[in-house]
């Protein structure tokens, strides 16, 4: 895999870790980068975590010049020390809470955890509105979550179930007991993000981001809804980061700079993200989502501290859900 990395970094003009073309629109994205800046980008499926754990081992020589991760792997890789200081254009303009002080990462769009339903796939049976829903005999086979010990949205779903039931940051048992109840359907457990296997009936209701739905709905014409759970759910930040010692740093500050441009939050914005710079949502796209009724179930967390109890909700999954 490494010698594979290196010949990728060898034939592009920078690198990104964790930018796969069925996740977020990210093909559309290294297309408009490519077309616009001129730089080369390969598609990199990894998710976040393996993204963290390659940027520490290549920490005393680096391969990527940015990545993008969820919000609490963008924390522990300041911590790790594998990222480096850079306020891109706009860095002003995104809300406290969504960037680190010093520019080690920033949020660049956000999506809002729910269900990704394939209603052809489920047949006769209905479309769940409920974490409760999911555990009925009904839908053994058919629920499907990314590993919470690995991908930042299998931790999300965690985290949102978690607080559906009861739980809090402090205390994880619920979604430990939500899990270990949910093994009793034999749910579907990919590390890698799953699009493709929901469009094809494969996956017929997955934890998932709206705009993954939405995609599918709008865009593949795809017989999907987005659901947002009765108890509530969660909405998460998704930020990049300039790797520390990159290869090419001036590149990847242009990079940077241009995802935060106008015309970079619009390519989040087509492809049903919430862009941190909320000026690039039009109107039409922002009639395709949900009520806003409906995201009224939708909350924000403390970032910071789910970042730090990560670990910890990690090592419970592998010892007491698996």
């Amino acid at each position: 895999m490494m010698a594979a990395v290196g010949q990728n970094a060898q034939a592009a003009d920078a690198i990104c870790y964790n930018c796969p073309p069925e996740w977020a629109d990210w093909a559309s994205m290294l297309d408009k980068i490519e077309e616009d800046l001129g730089y080369e980008m390969p598609h990199d499926n990894k998710n976040s975590g393996q993204t963290l754990s390659q940027l520490i081992a290549e920490k005393d020589n680096p391969v990527a010049d940015v990545a993008y991760y969820g919000v609490s792997f963008g924390i522990q890789a300041k911590q790790k020390g594998v990222t480096a200081s850079y306020k891109p254009k706009h860095f002003d303009e995104i809300p406290d809470g969504l960037k680190d002080s010093e520019g080690h990462w920033f949020t660049i769009h956000s999506g809002t955890l729910g269900f990704f339903v394939n209603k052809a796939a489920l047949g006769d049976v209905p479309v769940p509105q409920s974490w409760s829903d999911l555990l009925k005999p009904r839908y053994e086979g058919m629920v499907g979550y990314l590993d919470p010990t690995s991908a930042f949205v299998g931790y999300a779903g965690a985290v949102a179930a978690n607080r559906a039931m009861g739980g809090s940051l402090d205390n994880f048992d619920p979604a430990i007991d939500y899990f270990q109840r949910l093994q009793d359907n034999n749910p579907i457990v990919p590390k890698q993000t799953s699009y493709a296997r929901v469009l094809s009936g494969e996956i017929p209701i997955l934890l998932d981001y709206d705009f993954n739905a939405y995609r599918a709905k709008y865009e593949d014409d795809a017989p999907v809804e987005f659901v947002i759970p009765q108890e509530g759910t969660v909405v998460v930040p998704y930020v990049m980061s300039l790797v520390k010692d990159a290869p090419h740093p001036e590149r990847a500050r242009e990079i940077l700079d241009f995802i935060m441009s106008d015309e970079g939050q619009k390519v989040w914005a087509n492809a049903y993200l919430r862009p941190v710079r909320s000026e690039a949502m039009s109107e039409e796209t922002a009639s395709k989502f949900l009520p806003p009724s409906e995201y009224d179930r939708a909350e924000p967390v403390d970032y910071g501290e789910m970042a730090e109890v990560q670990e910890a909700v990690r090592k419970r999954f592998l010892n007491e859900v698996r």
